[in-house]
């Protein structure tokens, strides 16, 4: 991605804007597990491995990677979600004490099990680890319909000092276009940008500021395969931007880049940044929606904020694992693109 001297001075000047945000985010807290060993042998009761376990990692993912982005990434951040009386929950609440961010507005509820992805990577001695299997661990109950209610009221007083709302839906529960059009309601003047990032109901979403879909939930939503029809993507976009009534639409294509919309401008093709050699993909998207809302809440135009949400996708890809981007790293990037 090419960034004219102009461009550059702009995005230095939003990412020192970074650390007097105030970003609040409410969705579905996930708990991303690694579990990495070594290959011993093969096992005598099955044709499988067996994996000496070296090492066991739990970190945030869903809304709570996009929040630990938005950590690194210098704003402050007041999380709503909920997680479960279990190890899982346990964990991601230490994670984010130790890194200074309070967990006042997050619920521990009984009985309900905290959304848990846990990654089995193994390797040959010193060789390269792979994921082997992912195991999902999932709440057997949804969450109610009141609960819904008392975290969307939980949101409302926290907007009054924020800069952003970040609304993060994995199809969970603790959030839905209904909770949101209701939460907006309850806003009473305050302006602030809303993004939005829904696996499965980025069509319900509607009046709010933008959404950053992939392709794949492009394609999921509306049961058309784009491949590499990019005139079928931008009907598709535009589609959205009208019946949703956005004023941003930011799609992610992978190597491809990703694709800014807006209503009545030509779409804006960002290619990749760096190297299109991706490490990891896992939670891509929650850096690419952190580092977006953070750059509009700062001031930036919606180019801008897709410029830094492009090239901290980019950054974040070459790292294994759930992983985040730092201000300074992605400061050095924009010196440097």
């Amino acid at each position: 991605m090419r960034i004219s001297s102009r461009d550059r001075r702009d995005l230095l000047s939003l990412i020192h804007r970074f650390p007097r945000q105030v970003i609040s985010v409410l969705g579905d807290l996930v708990a991303d597990e690694f579990i990495r060993g070594e290959i011993a042998r093969v096992s005598r009761e099955a044709p499988v491995l067996i994996l000496r376990q070296q090492r066991k990692d739990i970190v945030p993912g869903g809304g709570g990677n996009a929040a630990n982005n938005l950590v690194e990434l210098g704003a402050r951040v007041q999380i709503v979600g909920v997680v479960g009386e279990d190890e899982s929950g346990e964990a991601l609440l230490r994670y984010f004490q130790s890194k200074g961010v309070s967990t006042r507005w997050i619920t521990r509820l009984p009985n309900y099990d905290t959304p848990t992805k846990s990654r089995v990577l193994g390797g040959l001695g010193h060789g390269h680890s792979q994921q082997i299997v992912r195991i999902d661990r999932e709440p057997q109950e949804a969450l109610s319909r009141d609960f819904r209610r008392e975290l969307r009221q939980r949101t409302v007083p926290l907007l009054k000092e924020s800069s952003a709302l970040l609304v993060s839906d994995y199809g969970y529960g603790a959030i839905n276009a209904q909770e949101l059009t209701q939460l907006q309601k309850s806003l009473r003047g305050i302006r602030l940008p809303v993004t939005v990032d829904s696996r499965y109901r980025i069509l319900d979403y509607r009046r709010v500021t933008a959404s950053t879909p992939n392709e794949p939930e492009m394609e999921a939503a509306f049961r058309q395969r784009i491949g590499d029809e990019i005139g079928l993507l931008h009907q598709l976009a535009y589609r959205l931007l009208r019946t949703a009534s956005l004023r941003a639409l930011l799609v992610t294509r992978g190597r491809e880049g990703m694709v800014l919309y807006e209503p009545r401008r030509k779409p804006q093709a960002l290619p990749i940044f760096g190297s299109d050699q991706v490490a990891d993909v896992t939670g891509a998207g929650d850096t690419v929606i952190a580092a977006f809302t953070l750059a509009l809440a700062a001031g930036a135009s919606f180019l801008h904020a897709a410029m830094l949400a492009n090239c901290a996708g980019g950054l974040v890809v070459m790292k294994s694992g759930t992983a985040t981007v730092s201000r300074q790293e992605l400061e050095e990037a924009i010196r440097n693109a």
